[in-house]
């Protein structure tokens, strides 16, 4: 399942260069497929969790860092905790490997 930031986000920022897939965006940032992956996409979207209030993550680009820690890094470095599993998006370790492959070419 991926990963999300909860309205207890402190917007400290701590989260954003832990991820590896660089899938967490500052509120009112737009986010783009083609940030720090292989995938040759420059359209910004609004859509896939943007937030006007606090950071948030794109279950496209997340993977819970399965294929590089193991354990998603956004909720090992968050000093607030609101960094938790995102209960709506649930995928097995298959899929989420699977979406690294994809996004790290």
């Amino acid at each position: 399942m991926a990963i999300k930031i909860t309205d207890d986000c402190i917007n400290c920022e701590a989260c954003e260069p832990a991820c590896p897939n660089n899938a967490i965006y500052a509120p009112d940032e737009p986010w783009k497929m083609s940030d720090g992956t292989s995938i040759d996409d420059n359209e910004e979207r609004e859509d896939g969790g943007f937030s006007d209030e606090f950071f948030y993550i794109v279950t496209d680009k997340c993977t819970e860092c399965i294929g590089f820690t193991g354990e998603p890094a956004c909720a090992e470095v968050c000093p607030v905790d609101c960094c938790v599993d995102d209960e709506d998006n649930v995928e097995t370790e298959e899929e989420l490997l699977a979406k690294k492959e994809k996004l790290h070419v």
